[in-house]
């Protein structure tokens, strides 16, 4: 009997959440009305790239992709700023306020406009799931590391919430900055997959990975503020939700920046930098000048012999 109440109390709360405290206006959108397709899609996700696409690729050759590659990663770069336009001349560059903005959940051009471009921001994770793919039909398993899966496999499940219930105010602010990033970031992924002639210039790597560092401190930064005024009443569990993801991110992403540039400064072993695409983006400079040394000490030892 107590399990019973129990389980009509957490019923009765989920259908008031679900009905009574979501958005109105985009309940009825694409995949809007219950997070359960988002959470089969995420871990149909992770199950493709952890264990059935390895699996499928087991017995295969590393598929060539590279002209694929090239073409996805510059039809993300045109996804990411139309989205970046979109938030910004939604609210950002226009008249929200970077100190507090409510969410105006209204039928005014601008409110459905913001709500729009947060949608298709929410749609957009599932689309960047082709990056893992990718890495395992070219059986780069390497790259399919536990930072990379979290990333990808979480980001639609969180978004959801916020389209469900806030898709705009103070909370969008998040998108407005990786959408930002992700235009630098797939620009560089497309160049890198073009071949050797553009190769040499990709010494950057390291501040995208910065810069993404940076993205989230911005991100918990913009709002952990309201945590200490709230002049506008934001919803201090979307305060904390998507802050909290930031601080998530920043931790993981920064453990990468150390295993993968710190480590590598201090070994100095290998003779070339790689990108994730296989292409050669950096000589490294510690070999290269003992390989100097090298030859100018034969060629030294050459004149007295």
């Amino acid at each position: 009997m107590k399990n019973m109440n129990i389980a009509n109390i957490v019923s009765a709360t989920w259908y008031d959440l679900m009905e009574n405290k979501a958005d109105p206006r985009t309940t009825d959108w694409f995949l809007m009305s219950s997070p359960l397709p988002t959470v089969i899609i995420c871990l149909t996700y992770v199950y493709i790239v952890k264990y059935l696409g390895p699996s499928l690729m087991n017995n295969r050759k590393p598929f060539e992709l590279r002209k694929l590659i090239v073409f996805y990663n510059f039809l993300q770069v045109l996804l990411s700023a139309w989205l970046f336009w979109g938030l910004g001349m939604s609210g950002w560059f226009t008249n929200y306020s970077y100190r507090c903005q409510p969410v105006d959940k209204g039928y005014s051009a601008q409110a459905l406009k913001m709500a729009y471009f947060s949608w298709w921001y929410y749609f957009s994770k599932f689309t960047e799931f082709f990056d893992t793919f990718f890495f395992v039909l070219r059986k780069r398993y390497d790259q399919v590391s536990t930072l990379h899966v979290i990333h990808h496999g979480i980001m639609p499940f969180s978004v959801w919430w916020g389209v469900k219930f806030m898709p705009g105010g103070h909370s969008t602010f998040f998108g407005l900055l990786n959408t930002f990033v992700h235009i630098i970031m797939y620009t560089y992924y497309m160049l890198a997959a073009m071949g050797p002639q553009v190769q040499k210039y990709l010494w950057w790597k390291k501040y995208l990975t910065m810069l993404q560092m940076v993205q989230f401190v911005g991100i918990f930064s913009h709002c952990f503020q309201l945590i200490f005024h709230n002049p506008c009443n934001f919803s201090y569990i979307f305060v904390w939700w998507i802050g909290g993801h930031g601080v998530l991110f920043l931790f993981l992403f920064s453990n990468f920046y150390k295993h993968t540039y710190k480590s590598s400064r201090k070994e100095n072993t290998t003779k070339v930098l790689v990108d994730d695409n296989d292409n050669v983006i950096e000589w490294n400079k510690t070999f290269e000048k003992k390989k100097d040394s090298i030859t100018q000490m034969n060629k030294a030892l050459a004149k007295h012999l």
